[in-house]
Order: C-alpha cells, then sequence, then structure tokens
C-alpha cells in the first residue's frame, strides 16, 4: 500500500512543478508591451517571406 502513497505523491509534485513553468511562461508572455510583440510577428512573417521566396 505504501508504494500507491509514493506514486500518488510523485504525481502531485509533477502536477506542482508543471504549474510553476506554466506560470513562469505566462508571466514572460504577458511582459512584452503591445508593440514589442508586433514587432516580433512582423519579424518573423519577413523572415518567413523572405525563405519562402528564395528556394
Amino acid at each position: 500500500m505504501r508504494w500507491w502513497k509514493v506514486i500518488g505523491v510523485a504525481a502531485f509534485v509533477g502536477v506542482a512543478a508543471t504549474g510553476v513553468v506554466v506560470a513562469r511562461a505566462e508571466r514572460r508572455r504577458r511582459a512584452y508591451t503591445p508593440e514589442q510583440v508586433r514587432d516580433r510577428l512582423r519579424q518573423r512573417y519577413a523572415e518567413i517571406t523572405a525563405s519562402s521566396t528564395s528556394d
């Protein structure tokens, strides 16, 4: 019966760790200003169109 408790605790720790990782990523994502997001999207679009026209 103890093994089930160990597995349960390990699962709980895994879920908690995943929540921490998601929260950090969300904080980083929200740290960008709208202008920065637009600039990054335009830059990515320019890179994609440049690579597709050079092929």
